[in-house]
């Protein structure tokens, strides 16, 4: 209300035509998540201004903050059309959009096109072309850009690096460039180098080395696990079938950190494992958390009809379908591991 009520003030002084202004209501709209305002204050900015970068920057980045990624795409080759050349920040933005829904053509074509036209790619916009094709599951190209990057490689190109190779299965290649890290002893790891290097880990099934590189990040590095890096650890275990360890875990964590998707993790873990006794006492923490999804309906139903249980099974069921949960879409099965590295 207050955001809204200064922009009346705005209006009123007659300020809009101030391309300063107007892009700084853009900006805050999109902060508040009101892409339909923030988009009518863009097209309404005066004739002169249409070819301010910073009010194209300022919307395309309002879309990707409200994961409009598609809109944020169509404004920038809208931007493009009018012949408004895009800068690093644009570029930044753009990427970032082509990661999140793996639009992989569009991000070669922006690297191709924009990035290859430059005599030497900054920092950000390398780090974000690495990530882009990372997350679109090109881990050579994003290798390629990332072993020959001319300018000095910071802390997020090390990163972005590390949870590419990590979040693919990859997890013997990440902790190699890891270590190549720690050795050049160009930067000092930090809590998101140590989520890639858990997660690295966990999908390499590797519980010795993941114990003993959140042992390394507390103690050596006083860097305090978040849920993330809980979750991954509790991930490790489960994958491996350590869910006793994998329980004391989350009984230890502090109150802050512990969450519906960590126990998730592990309710998936004991599903895998037809753990049903150690499903229901998780599946109770999860229900004292007040959280209803239907994956915990479904694993635990899972559970007991993989143990011949068929009338808990059923009353699994009953119960998904008294309180009208919907089953999950084909293909989710997987948005636990997802939401760990979110």
């Amino acid at each position: 209300m207050q955001g809204k009520q200064l922009h009346c003030n705005i209006l009123q002084l007659g300020l809009t035509n101030h391309t300063y202004v107007s892009n700084s209501l853009i900006h805050m709209y999109g902060m508040l998540n009101d892409i339909e305002t923030a988009h009518q204050v863009f097209e309404e900015m005066p004739p002169n201004t249409a070819a301010d970068l910073v009010a194209w920057n300022s919307i395309i980045h309002c879309h990707v903050y409200c994961r409009s990624y598609k809109e944020a795409l169509n404004l920038f080759t809208i931007m493009l059309k009018r012949r408004v050349q895009p800068d690093d920040a644009t570029l930044v933005v753009t990427l970032s959009a082509c990661g999140a829904i793996g639009a992989l053509d569009f991000g070669r074509w922006i690297h191709s096109s924009f990035c290859m036209q430059q005599q030497e790619i900054t920092t950000s916009v390398s780090n974000s072309l690495v990530d882009m094709y990372a997350k679109c599951g090109a881990m050579e190209e994003a290798y390629q850009i990332f072993s020959k990057m001319k300018c000095r490689k910071n802390i997020v190109s090390w990163n972005v690096m590390i949870l590419g190779l990590a979040s693919h299965g990859n997890g013997e290649e990440a902790l190699a460039l890891f270590r190549e890290m720690l050795e050049e002893n160009v930067e000092k790891p930090n809590d998101v180098t140590f989520l890639g290097v858990l997660c690295a880990c966990s999908h390499a099934g590797m519980v010795d080395e993941g114990r003993r590189y959140f042992d390394i990040m507390i103690r050596e590095y006083n860097i305090q696990p978040t849920t993330k890096h809980y979750g991954c650890m509790v991930d490790l275990f489960g994958r491996v079938g350590l869910l006793d360890e994998g329980y004391r875990l989350i009984k230890g964590m502090p109150v802050e950190c512990i969450n519906a998707i960590v126990w998730r993790t592990l309710l998936a873990a004991c599903r895998i494992h037809g753990d049903v006794e150690l499903g229901e006492k998780v599946r109770k923490h999860v229900l004292e958390l007040g959280q209803d999804h239907s994956s915990d309906y479904v694993l635990l139903a899972n559970m007991y009809a993989s143990t011949g249980r068929w009338d808990e099974m059923s009353k699994e069921r009953r119960s998904m379908q008294e309180r009208g949960i919907q089953k999950p879409e084909p293909g989710n099965s997987s948005f636990i591991n997802r939401e760990i590295l979110m």
